[in-house]
């Protein structure tokens, strides 16, 4: 197994905070769903479930020794600024949902 960058390792990190707050939205997303019923919030859940399964498959690849972009410092930044922007977003959704 290639030995992870530290670029990929802030990058897996962001993975892992990300789906700590999809775990958090599909919580609130889902009681709402089972309290109202309405396609929104269903579609709010499916779309947190799909995130998260997202982020786990990234982790997989950050860890595998088979990664697409191990030896690319440009695609190794432009996966850290994805992760980034995602993480900042969902950041975003989780303070807005929650207040």
């Amino acid at each position: 197994m290639a030995p992870m960058t530290p670029t990929l390792t802030i990058a897996s990190a962001l993975s892992g905070l990300s789906i700590a707050l999809l775990a958090a939205l599909l919580t609130v997303w889902w009681r709402n769903y089972r309290q109202f019923g309405t396609p929104l919030t269903l579609g709010l859940v499916a779309f947190a479930l799909v995130l998260a399964v997202e982020n786990v498959v990234a982790i997989g690849f950050f860890f595998s020794s088979g990664m697409l972009y191990a030896a690319d410092s440009t695609a190794q930044l432009a996966v850290l600024a994805m992760r980034a922007l995602q993480f900042v977003a969902l950041a975003f959704l989780t303070y807005v949902t929650l207040r």
